[in-house]
């Protein structure tokens, strides 16, 4: 069963550390910089500001926000309840007072006695009102006391009482079964089957003609769908929403839960898409994030359906019905799903397991459990996300949100509201629609008909805007004008002739109507060989769509590719676009990207400002934490994230702690020349030099004879990797490097990139065994790939971290020049400063450097050097933004005699003393 609503976060029995007057529970003794942490988040909690945390990997970060957050956590619920209590023992309430920092005590306890009353009222009046304020107060918090009574009554009966729905509604069920199966009895004996009428299909192919569609309009005197399932809805505590990026991060915070002193009595639940909790094979076969959400809704429409009446009902639904079930999506079992999940700390895998043995959908029942959570951990996705957090159940109203790992954030937000077609998509999604038309015309109601017609009308006009036909195939048409083309959305939407159209409308269709699911389940069926009975009708359409398909003929290269999940109808991804074509003029561009041929051609949709998905977040929640191990430089979250969601400059709060490392435990050189006295500036016209490609090798070289174990070396991009290798190769730099250390180099393949670390590893463990010529080895990364983040070279893994050059982004890019362009309009431009859009260039250069540099140091005793190989590292502008732990103790160096004389001695002493 699950624990008492009411358990209370404030007995620990681990030790309790007392940092200003604040009792915060830690499972050892924290370092100094944990206890300013915790001290601070606490503050930003109870005031209620938005906090930018940076705290250094190996610093305890996840620790401290969990013993920070769940302490304010522990005393914001006694400070409710000792409020409540001194109020039903006084009888009054404060009234007429300045909002003070006590907190709110439930939504539904709003009081509006501070209302001026008008001017010239008896004093009588004003005091009866008064008064009367003052008793409903009263009255409003001892039901509230009442509510919670009941509330932990319920918790304790809830087996009993889910039984005891679960056996009404399958007595409702049955009763309207019964009465259907007379009704359509009736039906078929007065006027015959409506098949008899209608051409037959084929077995199982009910399912995929799109039910009658109703708008939201016609609805409205409608009666509400989820009327069972609100009844019983619980209240939502106070709580953190914690959100991370990946689900090992959030498994790994789990974990970290589990072990603070906060484990044994906190509320936790563990939120995750369908794809990761999904316990119905069936379903999880499907293979694609998208095919599996469609399916899983699919499966549970025909709950609804049933309460529309038996009049509504059709005899040829009936065979859908029964499929549309899932087994695990049972009420009573879900319950008791929910139940453990908050009587136990538990991670996903936990959840997943669970949710197979009790045979209890792990994805609905986690969502269950959002009400009486105390700390909700869930993907940013979910979070970020305002369609995905509405379904999911979340609720921001005065809650806590805090997002770690959230260096890329805005990179996170815009790519998740930034959606691009292609041509060859946008054809085969006419293709498949005009087939699917055709096949069941006689069977589709006028609505959908009407709908059907309108998206066929936009994709026809998306590709003409590319430049192509809709009736040719994509991959033979070339396209007499080629380049990249930017638009505002109201110029594309005009130019494209569908601004006549209701793209709201037509997105809230095919959200409703699941057009797209019954477009896959029709392709399907039909990509092959149709039926000889309608072979003469579609053998055009069909040769058509089976030419759009890429050919079978070779078989995959590895069993990876052979398990490839099935891809997704193209109309499901083409729907995401059309929602970002109803996003306000002014906060997104389209691009056209004409390719020489329509298939290879593009439609994207560029988020500009991603605050407009963000500032519901920060309206709604009490208080909003983004915190990270690096999240210098933090001008873009105040700009373009806060500032431009309409959030105070003095809501904001910073906070950067140092790292646990002795200061004498890193080594941070800017190296400003080479060994031939040679300026290092590595810009994208001078880089590719061949006297500046040789000057970085045999630095690389100098530095690869001092330095013991690994050295992790990174460039700009993957291509001047290539370059450079190459180069090395040919001079016989390659070959001198080789008899220092052994070289490995990032591959471009996701899963070769543990062999490579393995292999990595064991190398440099061999060789400090071995105590050979070969030292360790040299690791060439690239930055902001797959070495760049995530992953740890901590001790003799990364002894030196060396970043060759300053890696800008492509400033050619069209996305990068429109997003510039953007926020040199929007954004003010601070005296002495570069313009935003300027800035906005140097500060994503300088966050890549900070990931990458980042990866050395570890823990408290790890120890690195730190080597910038361009002099533009050392302008103050550029210095002031790497993280301040790092900044403190960078040496500029403008020869590189100095630089590697120090970096000799630093690894020499590091060496002696251990």
């Amino acid at each position: 069963m699950r624990p008492r609503a009411s358990k209370s976060l404030g007995s620990m029995a681990n030790e309790t550390q007392k940092v200003g007057g604040i009792h915060f529970p830690f499972p050892f003794t924290p370092y100094s910089i944990q206890k300013d942490f915790m001290a601070e988040l606490y503050r930003v909690l109870e005031a209620g500001k938005i906090g930018i945390f940076e705290s250094p990997t190996g610093t305890g970060k996840s620790l401290s926000l969990i013993c920070g957050a769940l302490s304010w956590l522990r005393d914001f619920e006694q400070k409710k309840r000792e409020e409540e209590a001194r109020l039903l023992e006084t009888g009054t309430g404060p009234l007429h007072h300045e909002k003070d920092e006590s907190p709110c005590l439930s939504s539904s306890c709003e009081v509006a006695s501070g209302t001026p009353r008008p001017a010239g009222e008896p004093a009588w009046v004003t005091e009866f009102v008064q008064k009367k304020e003052e008793r409903d107060l009263v009255e409003r918090l001892k039901a509230e006391q009442a509510r919670r009574r009941q509330r932990e009554e319920h918790l304790q009966q809830l087996q009993h009482r889910a039984q005891l729905k679960y056996a009404a509604k399958r007595l409702r069920q049955e009763q309207e079964e019964t009465e259907n199966l007379l009704r359509l009895s009736r039906e078929m004996l007065e006027t015959g089957s409506g098949a008899e009428r209608l051409e037959q299909l084929e077995s199982g192919e009910e399912e995929l003609v799109l039910a009658e569609y109703e708008s939201d309009e016609e609805k409205k005197a409608g009666s509400r769908v989820d009327e069972d399932e609100d009844d019983l809805e619980e209240e939502h505590v106070t709580k953190v929403y914690y959100c991370s990026r990946t689900h090992s991060q959030l498994a790994q915070f789990v974990h970290e839960v589990k072990k603070s002193p906060f484990g044994k009595d906190v509320r936790l639940v563990s939120l995750g898409s369908r794809q990761n909790l999904c316990v119905n094979e069936d379903v999880k076969s499907l293979g694609s994030a998208q095919l599996i959400n469609d399916r899983c809704v699919d499966m549970q429409r025909s709950r609804h359906e049933k309460k529309k009446g038996a009049e509504e009902e059709k005899p040829k639904r009936r065979r859908q019905e029964k499929q549309a079930a899932c087994p695990f999506y049972n009420h009573e079992q879900m319950d008791l799903l929910r139940d453990e999940a908050l009587a136990e700390v538990k991670d996903i895998e936990q959840l997943l397991a669970l949710g197979k043995e009790a045979r209890a959908c792990p994805y609905y029942g986690s969502r269950l459990a959002i009400p009486a959570a105390q700390l909700v951990v869930l993907p940013y996705q979910m979070l970020l996300h305002a369609a995905t957090r509405q379904a999911a159940g979340i609720r921001l109203q005065d809650q806590v949100v805090i997002i770690d790992e959230a260096h890329n954030l805005i990179d996170t937000i815009t790519g998740m509201h930034s959606v691009e077609v292609s041509g060859s998509q946008l054809c085969q999604a006419h293709s498949q629609l005009l087939q699917y038309m055709e096949r069941y015309r006689k069977r589709l109601k006028a609505k959908n008909l009407m709908y059907l017609k309108q998206i066929l009308y936009l994709l026809e006009k998306f590709v003409a805007m590319l430049g192509g036909n809709i009736k040719q195939n994509p991959n033979t048409q070339s396209l007499s004008q080629t380049g990249t083309e930017l638009k505002t959305i109201n110029d594309f939407l005009f130019q494209s002739q569908i601004d006549n159209i209701n793209l709201f409308k037509v997105q809230r269709y095919c959200e409703k109507s699941m057009v797209s699911r019954k477009l896959f389940g029709f392709t399907e069926r039909y990509g092959a060989v149709l039926s000889s009975r309608e072979q003469p009708r579609l053998a055009g359409f069909q040769q058509f769509l089976q030419s759009l398909q890429p050919k079978a003929t070779e078989a995959p290269a590895d069993e990876s590719q052979a398990s490839a999940p099935r891809p997704a109808s193209p109309l499901m991804h083409i729907e995401g676009f059309l929602a970002a074509l109803t996003t306000a003029n002014q906060d997104g561009r389209v691009i056209l990207s004409r390719q020489g041929s329509l298939s290879q051609s593009s439609l994207k949709f560029l988020l500009l400002n991603p605050a407009v998905h963000f500032a519901q977040v920060v309206k709604e929640c009490r208080a909003v934490v983004i915190a990270g191990g690096t999240m210098q430089p933090v001008s873009d979250f105040r700009q373009q994230l806060l500032a431009c969601a309409g959030v105070e400059p003095e809501r904001v709060v910073e906070f950067s702690c140092g790292h646990v490392i002795p200061p004498d435990n890193i080594l941070p050189l800017v190296i400003c020349s080479g060994i031939s006295n040679q300026p290092l500036e590595f810009t994208f016209q001078k880089r590719e030099l061949p006297q500046m490609m040789d000057e970085a090798g045999r630095i690389l070289c100098n530095l690869c004879g001092v330095v013991p174990g690994g050295v992790v070396c990174f460039f700009p991009s993957y291509e001047y990797l290539r370059q450079v290798h190459t180069h090395w190769e040919k001079g016989g730099l390659l070959d001198r490097l080789a008899a220092r250390k052994k070289i490995f180099q990032e591959p471009k393949s996701t899963h070769q990139v543990e062999q490579v670390l393995l292999a990595y590893s064991r190398c440099i463990q061999g060789c400090g065994q071995e105590r050979g010529r070969v030292t360790g080895a040299l690791l060439l990364s690239v930055v902001g790939g797959k070495m760049s983040e995530g992953i740890n070279f901590s001790d003799n893994l990364g002894r030196c971290v060396v970043m060759v050059g300053m890696p800008f982004p492509n400033i050619r890019s069209p996305e990068l020049q429109e997003k510039m362009a953007y926020l040199d309009q929007t954004l003010p431009r601070a005296p002495g400063q570069a313009p935003p859009g300027k800035a906005l260039v140097e500060n994503l250069c300088m966050k890549a450097v900070n990931q990458s540099i980042g990866r050395a140091i570890r823990h408290q005793r790890d120890f690195a050097s730190i080597v910038l190989l361009d002099q533009r590292y050392a302008r103050p502008p550029v210095l002031a933004k790497l993280p301040a732990w790092i900044r403190a103790r960078v040496e500029v160096k403008a020869a590189f005699g100095p630089a590697i004389a120090a970096v000799q001695k630093f690894h020499r002493e590091k060496a002696a003393s251990s």
